[in-house]
């Protein structure tokens, strides 16, 4: 049982990342498993949209709706005390407008106790992240392997596998972290592509 119960809070991360020290999160759905990842001395709890898959039986995200998002973000957050809680933003309640991004993640903060709020995506979503970070809501990206793109993608599949696509996803990044983002999920890509990101970012990255 970790022993340390100071809360976890974005800044904490950044100093992290400058001492070298790992950065751990899990993914919770509820309030039992947040409390046990809590008391482990998990860092970050992700409240992700694969719970869809993983406790609706859905074959993607993409069905997953705010709503579901909210009721789940506020059981772990019930459950975590040290942990910092991010909640994942669903397929199309960010996409469409800045506004509407800012509008529906309000409502994570508001009623679902989210600490921190994840987008997929990489410049398309920029100005989304760069409006939820002006208003003060932390916000971490996601890139790689995108699961709310799974039929662009043409399936789960590793990304960034050739050096245009490698490219690309570096000045994803380099966008998300000058538009405010706390820190980057980098889901599925070569290890060196991701050892790159990590060394060109002042921003924490989390490999999944």
């Amino acid at each position: 049982m970790h022993t340390n119960t100071r809360k976890i809070r974005v800044p904490d991360l950044v100093l992290m990342k400058e001492r070298g020290e790992r950065i751990v999160m899990l993914t919770a759905y509820d309030a039992t498993m947040a409390r046990l990842l809590d008391r482990a001395g998990i860092d970050l709890l992700l409240v992700g949209d694969s719970l869809g898959n993983v406790i609706l039986g859905l074959d993607t995200t993409i069905p997953v709706t705010l709503d579901a998002m909210i009721h789940h973000t506020r059981a772990v957050t019930r459950g975590a005390n040290r942990a910092l809680v991010v909640a994942d933003m669903p397929f199309l309640t960010y996409q469409v407008s800045p506004k509407q991004a800012l509008q529906n993640a309000a409502r994570l903060f508001q009623e679902g106790g989210a600490a921190a709020v994840k987008l997929e995506g990489g410049r398309a979503v920029v100005e989304a992240v760069r409006r939820l970070a002006a208003a003060g809501l932390p916000v971490m990206g996601h890139l790689g392997l995108t699961p709310q793109h799974v039929h662009h993608l043409g399936g789960m599949r590793q990304q960034a596998r050739n050096d245009e696509a490698a490219q690309e996803l570096i000045a994803d990044a380099l966008e998300l972290e000058d538009a405010g983002a706390f820190a980057l999920v980098l889901e599925a890509i070569p290890d060196a592509v991701a050892e790159i990101v990590t060394s060109r970012l002042k921003i924490p990255t989390i490999g999944i």
